[in-house]
């Protein structure tokens, strides 16, 4: 007689076991090969995002600041004089976002912010040494670790995933602004 497989204690949270025992439901399918599939898939998920967690909380705990404040430095750090309209565009965020961080930015003393002589309506940002600091402490890549490993995708996987990715989203009925909000930002 088989042995029947064990029952976890069910979790609660977005990517918890309880989704995983209730597979069957999944879809509305009660299908054991798709529940199977539906659980695969799930784990995938739960890799991608601790795996993109536990990097964030090396950077916090290496840098004494978050994932997308790391980004922010090390991209004025490397545009010394980027405004913040600039900022928004390079980390691929919306211009408040971007305000924000620098915000805090300034706060912790990370960076400076310069008015230009030209237009003293724009804003030059430019790091301070404790932001030199914070990138010297903080481990790679600075932009994170799922940015770096789509870069290594080739054009076609990235096409099928974006294709994918797109009808899982729909399905979820997502906010599209959720897409400019950095992961390690909180």
């Amino acid at each position: 007689m088989p042995i029947a497989p064990r029952k976890r204690a069910p979790r609660f949270g977005p990517f918890s076991n309880t989704a995983v025992n209730a597979a069957d439901g999944l879809a509305g399918s009660p299908d054991p090969l798709h529940a199977e599939a539906a659980s695969r898939v799930l784990r995938q998920f739960r890799q991608v995002f601790n795996s993109i967690k536990k990097h964030f909380q090396q950077v916090e705990k290496r840098a004494g600041v978050g994932g997308a404040q790391v980004w922010a430095l090390s991209v004025i750090h490397a545009r010394p004089g980027i405004g913040v309209n600039e900022l928004a565009q390079a980390m691929d965020v919306r211009q408040p976002t971007a305000s924000n961080l620098v915000k805090s930015l300034v706060d912790h003393e990370l960076i400076e912010v310069r008015r230009n002589e030209r237009d003293r309506r724009a804003v030059q940002l430019h790091l301070r040494p404790g932001g030199s600091s914070v990138l010297g402490r903080a481990p790679g890549p600075f932009a994170g670790v799922l940015p770096e490993a789509l870069a290594g995708l080739d054009t076609a996987r990235l096409e099928r995933l974006e294709n994918d990715l797109g009808a899982l989203i729909a399905a979820l009925d997502t906010d599209a602004r959720d897409a400019s909000i950095p992961l390690g930002h909180h």
